[in-house]
């Protein structure tokens, strides 16, 4: 038996593998299927800013992974995503350090700061294809996604493999329609729009933004209740967007 270990920052994701045809389960909570039968691990990968991780994200990866039977929920804050230069984020360190400070009670999450690690702009797909050599097929990836980056997917670094690369799971939000099939076929191909319409799974509306939560503390006003307690105490230790313009 092997076992494949992912750094997640200060915590470890593991795979166990019992013979070359045995298939990947997570060591913790991992479900066996039938005598006989394989086992593919589902993981769900939800990469973004998180500047800062809030209530909103973690109630909608939640529900996605239980509706669609996902064993795990990966975090991945990045170091530089490609849509939002032109603000300063809080330090990888800090954003790294709040999601876990957000998920250190909770089995289904755990967080990597691979992407923080890499060079130059953050791309899906490169992350994608990391967790691919390193978890190998018997591990399912989808990537979750928000209704309004399906909306804007055209517009993303080699969109059209990655749609192919893994699952791209879209989470419903507040305010956002489905683009219809024609505006996707522009990049995509049929096969690949019938899977991404698909996999649109209706969640609970949080409308909570990251933005609002940031300028909430610029202004002194209190964010108790749109983000989890360990992260708002973060915040206010390290004095995160207290500054205008600054996080």
């Amino acid at each position: 038996m092997g076992v494949l270990q992912i750094p997640a920052g200060n915590r470890v994701v593991r795979f166990r593998f019992r013979g070359p045809r045995a298939a990947a389960t997570m060591s913790i909570g991992a479900q066996r299927a039938p005598e006989g039968h394989a086992v593919v691990e589902r993981l769900l990968l939800f990469g973004g800013s998180f500047d800062p991780v809030h209530h909103g994200h973690l109630i909608v990866a939640r529900h996605v992974a239980e509706a669609l039977g996902h064993g795990r929920v990966l975090l991945i804050p990045c170091a530089t995503p490609p849509h939002k230069q032109a603000r300063n984020l809080a330090t990888a360190a800090d954003r790294v350090a709040m999601c876990q400070a957000a998920t250190k009670d909770e089995s289904l999450f755990a967080v990597s700061d691979w992407e923080t690690k890499q060079t130059g702009t953050n791309y899906t797909l490169h992350t994608v294809q990391h967790f691919q050599a390193a978890l190998g097929s018997r591990v399912e990836l989808s990537w979750l996604l928000g209704l309004d980056s399906l909306c804007e997917l055209d517009t993303w670094y080699r969109a059209d493999e990655l749609a192919d690369a893994c699952t791209l799971v879209t989470a419903a939000r507040p305010g956002f329609v489905p683009p219809a099939a024609g505006e996707l076929e522009a990049r995509f191909t049929a096969a690949q729009v019938a899977r991404l319409l698909a996999h649109i799974v209706p969640g609970p509306q949080i409308d909570i933004s990251a933005t609002e939560i940031r300028a909430r503390v610029r202004a002194g006003r209190s964010i108790r209740y749109l983000v989890p307690e360990a992260v708002a105490d973060y915040i206010a230790a390290h004095a995160l967007y207290a500054a205008d313009g600054a996080g």
